[in-house]
């Protein structure tokens, strides 16, 4: 017999904005209702001038405290949420890494909207390079005009 329908995986790349929030919780939602592994990702981006191993304490600080802060609002749902710390030159390649890597069925993407793209690059990455569904979340098109407006 085939799988259940729905999603038995689901990836979140964390990030430090309003979008990723939403992203994560949207995310929680859907594993929580679905029986859905959930596995958080953040990624730290080493300069291409920097060695890949190089010291960057405070990036992987604020990395850890992301993944915390999730493991801590998977709990809420009543879910175990996954994580990965994951050091890499551009985070779009890691995300897609990892989802290829996990077998990830869905990855669901907080992302903003730009003037001259309709979302941001690495979304834009992810949306290219990925095997599986990709979920963007990102403000409605009027609340970016809204603040460019003000």
């Amino acid at each position: 017999m085939g799988r259940a329908p729905g999603n038995r995986s689901i990836l979140v790349p964390l990030g430090m904005n309003a979008e990723s929030e939403t992203a994560f919780d949207v995310a929680c939602r859907l594993a929580a209702e679905r029986g859905c592994s959930l596995t958080a990702i953040a990624v730290v981006e080493v300069p291409a001038l920097l060695p890949v191993d190089a010291h960057m304490v405070d990036e992987e600080a604020a990395a850890r405290r992301l993944l915390d802060r999730a493991a801590a609002v998977g709990d809420s749902y009543g879910i175990d949420v996954r994580q990965r710390l994951v050091r890499a030159r551009e985070a779009a390649t890691a995300i897609v890494e990892e989802a290829s890597a996990r077998n990830t069925e869905l990855i669901v993407l907080g992302t903003s909207r730009k003037r001259a793209r309709p979302f941001g690059r690495t979304a834009e990455a992810v949306l290219k390079g990925a095997a599986c569904r990709v979920m963007l979340i990102a403000p409605p098109a009027n609340a970016v005009q809204a603040r460019i407006a003000v």
